[in-house]
């Protein structure tokens, strides 16, 4: 859980501010969004860069997920995320930190074009249908298509950033030389489906995960609005 929040404080928040001051940006000076295209340039942009940010609490997470199924001998033992951080650092290199950063950006640029660019065209196609006002029923209904339309992006990449941050060495070699080689052996040995396995599990997480952050922001940049910029 430390692990997991740390990520979100770190990763999040940075993706997500990064990705509004571009949207302001570049909007047209009467409010007007920019296009769908530049959207998803923004969302690359924001997602690179939170990614950077996150990964030293991404990579702490990982292996605090799998450190319970691990036989008793090869068990780290990390006591929280800051633990976790010290000990990688003072016992592989600070740059174990970073290692599946690649591979995380690589997820991440995908994830945040697809849920930050889908969210805004979602949230613009609902609001110009006339069925629905600015309001938290538009924000939830464009979460969840967001959601979906982001799981089915994201899961292949997951796959590649996970098992490369949670790869062991063989024999003095490392278990994939990169994502690609990860990618190849799954569809190889595991079926080019498998590269979805568990979308169900997947989009149950990653879809109220997706509406809560939406709504939260968009309150919160209502609140912002209101109390700050309008003063």
């Amino acid at each position: 859980l430390s692990a997991g929040l740390l990520r979100q404080a770190t990763y999040t928040t940075t993706r997500l501010g990064i990705y509004s001051v571009l949207l302001e940006r570049f909007g047209g000076s009467d409010g007007t969004p920019p296009p769908f295209l530049a959207k998803a340039a923004m969302g690359m942009t924001a997602g690179a860069a939170g990614a950077f940010v996150g990964t030293p609490a991404e990579v702490a997470l990982i292996r605090m997920t799998a450190d319970g199924r691990l036989p008793p001998g090869e068990r780290r033992g990390y006591h929280n995320v800051f633990d976790a951080l010290v000990r990688m650092a003072r016992e592989e290199g600070v740059l174990t930190l970073w290692r599946g950063c690649i591979p995380t950006m690589a997820r991440a640029v995908v994830v945040n074009a697809a849920q930050l660019a889908s969210y805004s065209q979602s949230k613009q196609f609902l609001l110009d249908s006339g069925h629905f006002r600015d309001d938290i029923l538009c924000h939830f209904c464009a979460s969840m298509i967001s959601g979906l339309v982001t799981t089915a992006a994201s899961m292949p990449v997951d796959i590649v950033k996970t098992r490369i941050q949670n790869m062991k060495t063989i024999d003095g070699k490392p278990e994939y030389r990169n994502g690609l080689d990860v990618l190849l052996k799954v569809v190889r040995y595991e079926g080019f489906f498998s590269l979805w396995k568990g979308f169900t599990p997947y989009y149950a997480r990653l879809g109220p995960h997706t509406v809560l952050t939406f709504i939260f922001l968009e309150q919160m940049n209502k609140w912002y609005q209101r109390l700050f910029l309008s003063a």
